[in-house]
């Protein structure tokens, strides 16, 4: 592995204070997969049509 990706990793682990590599490069990789998940839910905004008279309350009574 080269230096920079070993400092990255070592880095990762302190502050992330994990005991492992591996587990600081699947925490690292957990939370890269769900920022971009979070940024492709950020480009449905304004797509989406809102109800005002929706009412969420009512709905979880019929259940």
């Amino acid at each position: 592995m080269s230096d920079k990706i070993e400092r990255l990793i070592t880095q990762a682990k302190k502050v992330g204070n994990h005991a492992t590599k591996k587990e600081a490069l699947t925490t690292a990789l957990k939370e890269y997969i769900k920022n971009i998940k979070q940024k492709d839910i950020l480009k449905l905004f304004g797509t989406i049509d809102f109800d005002p008279n929706y009412d969420y309350k009512k709905q979880r009574q019929i259940r």
